[in-house]
C-alpha cells in the first residue's frame, strides 16, 4: 500500500490501535474483569507501547517511501535500479538528506555555472572567428572589385592587388588549417608518432628558421647556456611546432632590440623546456585565458602582427596530449616564460 500524505498514516494507525483497544476492551469486558488501579495502568501503558509500535511502523514506511524517492532523484538512479535503502527513525534521516541535497544543490550550481561559461565562450568564440576571417575576406573582397572596375588593365596596380588578395587567402588558409588542427586534437583524431630524438637539435632548427623574423625586429635567439645533446620521448613533428609556435608568439609580442632564451633542464623522468622573453610581459588576469582560441591579451596591437589567433591553443593541446601542461609565468614590464615537460628518452 502507497501512503501519499501523512493523514494517511495518521488516520491508518488510529484505525488499527481503536480496533487493538475495542477487541481488547470486548475481551476485558467479557470475562467481567473489575478495573483496579493496577489493571488501568497496565492498560494505558499497552496502549502506550501500542500506539507507540503502530505509529512507528507506519510513518517508518512512509518516510522509507518519500526519502529513497527522493535519494534516487539526487543520486539521479533509476526507481528500479537496486533495492531501497531502509531508514529507520532512530537515524537522524533530516540531517543525512540535508547533507546530501546541499551537496547536489552545490554540484548543480556548478553545472550550471559551467553551462554559462561554456554558451560565453562559444559567443565569444564565434564573434572572434568571424571577426579573424572578416578583415582577410574584406581585404580580398576590395582589391578584386578594384580589379573588377578598371584595375586589371593597370599594369601599374594589377599584379600589386592580386599579391594582395592572395595574402588574404594565404591567412584564411592558416586560419581554418590552424582550426582543423585544433579540432584534431580536441577530439583526439590525431595520433602521436612518439620516438627518441634531441630536444636540442630541435630547438636549435626552429631558432635558425626563425632568425629573418627576429633580425627584422631585432630580437636576439639564444639558449641559455651550451648544452650536449638531451634524448626525449615525443612526437617529434608535434614538439617542433610548440616550439615554432612559442619562439613565434615571442617574437611577435617582444619588445625590439630584446631577446628570447631557450632554457633545458633535466629532471628526474622528463626534461623541462622553457622559452623566456624580456618583452612587455602578461597581466595576471589576463593568463588564465591566454590559451583559449583566438583569445588576444593585446586585441588592437595583435591585428597588425597577424596570425590566426590560435597558436598558443595548439601548443596547450599538443603538450597535454603527451601528459603534460603547459605553465606561464610573467611579469607586466619584465617578461614571460612558458614552460612545459617531455618525458626523457626510453631506452
Amino acid at each position: 500500500m502507497r501512503y501519499n500524505r501523512p493523514i494517511q498514516v495518521i488516520i491508518l494507525g488510529s484505525i488499527v490501535i481503536a480496533l487493538i483497544s475495542g477487541a481488547l476492551i470486548s475481551f476485558l469486558s467479557y470475562l467481567d474483569v473489575e478495573f483496579s488501579p493496577l489493571v488501568i495502568f497496565l492498560l494505558a501503558l499497552f496502549f502506550g507501547v501500542t500506539t507507540f509500535v503502530v505509529f512507528l511502523f507506519f510513518i517508518e514506511k512512509f518516510l522509507n517511501s518519500k526519502i529513497n524517492l527522493i535519494h534516487k532523484i539526487i543520486k539521479k538512479e533509476k526507481i528500479s535500479n537496486k533495492k531501497p535503502k531502509r531508514i529507520k527513525l532512530s537515524d537522524d534521516v533530516l540531517e543525512e538528506l540535508t547533507k546530501e541535497t546541499k551537496i547536489w544543490a552545490t554540484e548543480r550550481r556548478q553545472e550550471i555555472s559551467k553551462l554559462r561559461e561554456q554558451a560565453e565562450f562559444r559567443t565569444e568564440f564565434l564573434g572572434n572567428l568571424a571577426h579573424e576571417l572578416k578583415t582577410p575576406v574584406f581585404s580580398i573582397q576590395g582589391y578584386i572589385l578594384t580589379l573588377l572596375e578598371g584595375g586589371l588593365e593597370d599594369e601599374s596596380v594589377n599584379r600589386e592587388f592580386l599579391l594582395r588578395a592572395s595574402k588574404g587567402v594565404d591567412r584564411m588558409t592558416d586560419i581554418l588549417e590552424d582550426l582543423d588542427e585544433i579540432t584534431r586534437l580536441e577530439s583526439d583524431r590525431t595520433k602521436l608518432n612518439l620516438k627518441n630524438f634531441d630536444i636540442v637539435e630541435i630547438a636549435k632548427d626552429v631558432m635558425d628558421g626563425m632568425k629573418m623574423m627576429a633580425d627584422e625586429k631585432k630580437i636576439k635567439l639564444r639558449f641559455a647556456k651550451e648544452y650536449s645533446p638531451i634524448l626525449v620521448h615525443a612526437d617529434k613533428g608535434k614538439i617542433s611546432q610548440v616550439i615554432t609556435n612559442l619562439i613565434s608568439n615571442s617574437i611577435s609580442y617582444g619588445n625590439e632590440g630584446g631577446e628570447t632564451i631557450v632554457r633545458l633542464n633535466r629532471l628526474n623522468d622528463s626534461v623541462l623546456i622553457e622559452i623566456a622573453d624580456n618583452g612587455p610581459g602578461i597581466a595576471e588576469k589576463e593568463i588564465p585565458r591566454l590559451f583559449e582560441r583566438f583569445y588576444r591579451v593585446d586585441k588592437s596591437r595583435a591585428r597588425h602582427i597577424g596570425g590566426s589567433g590560435l597558436g598558443l591553443a595548439i601548443v596547450k593541446h599538443i603538450v597535454e596530449s603527451h601528459g603534460y601542461e603547459i605553465s606561464v609565468r610573467s611579469t607586466v614590464g619584465v617578461g614571460s616564460t612558458f614552460s612545459f615537460e617531455l618525458d626523457k628518452a626510453k631506452k
